[in-house]
């Protein structure tokens, strides 16, 4: 780990340790990352959907994204970062973890993919000045030290007019018995310790902490898994996995 912690940061180093170990299975649907693969499709439609609304595009182009700047914060090895690289979108891919940008940058170039690629944290990008039209914190926001201050860290990098979409885990009693005790222990989806209960965010929390930070709450949506497709898909059920968009006035 190359990055000097500091105490205004929100990176927590257990966290970027646990992550760090699992770099090389990023790309492998049939690893400990497979969950994620399967959750993919599901999150990469509703990034998508949000911007296009957001910014007048049509969802069915095969660059809907072309012309954004997207920030893809805790990219891991880029799952979620080619292919919205592929929709168009200039994509900085930022992680704390040397491994992950490592295994990030290889499989961009052996898929003929343009991506910066940083290890970095959102708080270095903020104090550089940087700006974006979209920020994402897909699957971050319940491994932070500090919630508050990451919200506000990353909308205080999104533009004027611009969106911020987050992805993440609802504290509740389901949450822990499907998201760690099924998911990990279980059907050991993800490896054990990956998830830490008390870490899990509200929706009534995120949602306080995008307004605090000058964002409006414009989309919201729940994600459940379907045994029988063996897919994930949108849902009213906000329990357990769920996405918010917000947008910053123009």
């Amino acid at each position: 780990m190359s990055i000097d912690l500091d105490r205004s940061t929100t990176v927590d180093a257990a966290e970027i340790a646990r992550f760090e170990a699992l770099a090389e299975t990023w790309w492998d649907p049939r690893g400990k990352m497979g969950s994620l693969h399967k959750f993919n499709p599901v999150r990469l439609a509703w990034v998508r959907d949000a911007a296009c609304a957001r910014f007048g595009r049509d969802p069915k182009r095969i660059d809907a994204l072309a012309g954004l700047r997207v920030l893809d914060i805790g990219c891991g090895g880029g799952i979620l970062s080619e292919p919205l690289a592929r929709l168009g979108a200039a994509v900085v891919g930022a992680d704390p973890a040397v491994p992950n940008i490592e295994v990030a940058k290889l499989h961009a170039a052996k898929s003929g993919l343009t991506i910066d690629y940083r290890n970095t944290t959102a708080e270095a990008l903020a104090a550089a000045g940087e700006q974006f039209d979209v920020v994402l914190a897909m699957e971050v926001v319940e491994h932070v030290a500090d919630v508050p201050l990451f919200v506000s860290v990353c909308a205080g990098m999104v533009k004027p007019g611009g969106l911020l979409v987050a992805a993440t885990l609802n504290r509740t009693l389901k949450s822990w018995a499907l998201a760690i005790v099924g998911a990990e222990y279980v059907l050991r989806w993800l490896p054990i310790g990956t998830h830490q209960w008390d870490k899990f965010v509200t929706p009534q929390e995120l949602e306080s902490a995008l307004e605090r930070a000058g964002l409006t709450v414009c989309g919201e949506s729940g994600v459940v898994y379907n045994p029988l497709a063996d897919r994930w898909q949108l849902s009213r059920d906000m329990d357990v996995n769920y996405m918010v968009s917000a947008e910053k006035p123009a």
